[in-house]
């Protein structure tokens, strides 16, 4: 049974998310931003395509606001591309709650999937593996970088980081603060650090 107190708070997320979703469209639209019909936003979504593209597909949800999902989030959503070819793909009914994903190549997310609070999400190692100049020098992209491809049904849990070069099949499911380096079969369940050393 919820109290008048919850049920006035929910209020007050229901309408900020309808105003959240209005400036992230408008902010999408400008930066050409593809949003699909019924995706919503509640706080502020970070989105960055700089020369490349991201896409947003049909009843995404976008969480930024940590009153408005249950584990609470520690960082906004944030969507950047790093180069002018690079691209962003969230498939239909995904949701995402303070989810990091930047892409120097591609990163694409299937449809039907939950993204836990506070996952990081690159296809990248951002900077050029020699030491020396590293701090300075540009980093070379397609050298560094490599996609990433999440399918359908696919739950990633809270604090997960998702590396470069790495492909989640269909249905599996990655344990909370888990590091993937390395590709995960179709319907499987990993934790920790998942390695497939054959």
């Amino acid at each position: 049974m919820t109290t008048r107190l919850e049920q006035l708070l929910d209020k007050r997320i229901g309408i900020a998310r309808r105003i959240d979703t209005l400036v992230m469209r408008t902010v999408a639209a400008r930066l050409g931003v593809t949003v699909g019909a019924s995706t919503t936003c509640t706080g502020r979504a970070v989105l960055r395509p700089g020369g490349g593209r991201i896409i947003i597909g049909e009843r995404v949800s976008l969480v930024s606001r940590s009153d408005a999902t249950a584990l609470g989030v520690a960082r906004p959503i944030i969507l950047r591309c790093l180069t002018n070819e690079a691209a962003i793909e969230i498939g239909d009914d995904t949701g995402l709650s303070g989810t990091v994903i930047c892409a120097a190549t591609r990163v694409t997310i299937g449809k039907r999937c939950l993204i836990g609070a506070d996952v990081t999400i690159f296809d990248t190692d951002f900077h050029p593996h020699e030491p020396e100049g590293r701090r300075y020098a540009a980093p070379d992209w397609p050298r560094i970088s490599e996609r990433v491809t999440i399918g359908d049904d696919v739950f990633v849990g809270t604090g997960a980081l998702v590396q470069k070069g790495v492909t989640i099949g269909n249905g599996a499911i990655i344990a909370a603060r888990s590091v993937v380096t390395k590709d995960v079969p179709p319907y499987s369940v990993v934790g920790g650090k998942s390695r497939q050393d054959d």
